[in-house]
Order: C-alpha cells, then sequence, then structure tokens
C-alpha cells in the first residue's frame, strides 16, 4: 500500500496508510473470528479485483458479506485505491433476530 491510499467501503472512507491499518485493527477489534475467503481475481494494467467472501463472528453471530474489491496500483505496484463493495445492511442486519425479518421485507418492498 502506498502512504496516501485512499481506502472507500459503504461504512467509511479514510486517507493514508495509518487511517488504513486503524480501520482494519478496528474491525479485528469487534470480531471474535474473521474469515476471508478469495474467490477469484483479476489483473489487467494497474486495476485489480478480487471477489471474495467475509464471515464475520461478533458476539456469537456469524455474518456472511459476499463481495468485492477494485484495486488501483501506482507505477511503483503499490495500492493507491482500495475500494470495497458488498451489502452492508442486509448481511449486517439478515441475521439479526426481529431486525432481520424488516430488512428482508424492506428490500423485497423496494427490489421486488
Amino acid at each position: 500500500y502506498s502512504k496516501d491510499v485512499l481506502f472507500i467501503d459503504p461504512t467509511q472512507t479514510r486517507q493514508g496508510i495509518e487511517a488504513y491499518i486503524v480501520a482494519q485493527n478496528g474491525l479485528m477489534q469487534r470480531c471474535d473470528d474473521v474469515l476471508l475467503e478469495t474467490i477469484s481475481v483479476a489483473i489487467n494494467d494497474c486495476n485489480a479485483f478480487v471477489e471474495w467472501s467475509m464471515v464475520l463472528k461478533i458476539k456469537g453471530i456469524e455474518f456472511t458479506y459476499p463481495g468485492a474489491t477494485a484495486l488501483v496500483l501506482n507505477n511503483d505496484g503499490l495500492i493507491i485505491k482500495h475500494r470495497d463493495y458488498f451489502d452492508f445492511v442486509g448481511s449486517t442486519f439478515g441475521p439479526v433476530p426481529l431486525v432481520g425479518g424488516f430488512v428482508r421485507w424492506l428490500y423485497k418492498r423496494f427490489v421486488s
């Protein structure tokens, strides 16, 4: 990663390697367990795309986030932009009792 990497995901935007590390450490500290599985990788010149599945275990509940990461590399091969794409709301609140039913209803109402 470059010193001035830009990190974006559905919950935050961070600029700089220190801010990126703080964001990743914060995620790890909130979780009892983390599993990240790479499904596929595509690289073309200075762009890379990674499809993945992440499982976070928090307070005994497992949350599964299928997603993808788009990476932009500079001429030295360092990552200057890291953007994650995933469904934060459905994956986070879907498994939670009571709230999950409402989230599924809401998605069905607006997506159908």
